[in-house]
């Protein structure tokens, strides 16, 4: 038998493999364990044209469906009425427009043109 210690996403397994003829390949002797922080590296800043955290507004404008960013429709600082488009997303080769939910002025941009973006993704914000 050997042990090994592996490490997957962060979580450290004790890891016992048995040699021999119709032996488990690896079996886990113990829950995983939290592995040691490493000091974390410095991220390079994000090339999204997205405001500064400070300045996102409290009215969301998310994704109604999975899709690909095809066109930004507002900018930071335009002012938008219930109903005009924000962002537009294209899903299955149809450009879907993201509206504005309220009146309001775009406080933030959170995605840029070919992001690929879930339902519920976080796409811009308003005041």
């Amino acid at each position: 038998m050997k042990n090994y210690t592996i490490t997957v996403n962060g979580n450290v397994y004790d890891v016992v493999v048995e040699e021999g003829a119709g032996a488990p390949a690896a079996a886990p002797v113990a829950a995983p364990k939290a592995a040691p922080k490493a000091p974390a590296a410095p991220k390079a800043p994000a090339a999204k044209p997205a405001a500064a955290a400070g300045a996102a507004g409290s009215i969301k404008v998310e994704a109604g469906a999975a899709g690909k960013v095809f066109k930004i429709d507002a900018a930071v600082g335009q002012a938008v009425k219930a109903g005009d488009a924000v962002v537009t997303i294209e899903a299955m080769k149809m450009e879907i427009p993201v509206v504005a939910p309220k009146d309001g002025t775009v406080a933030s941009i959170n995605v840029a043109v070919g992001d690929a973006v879930e339902a519920g993704t976080l796409l811009a914000t308003l005041n």
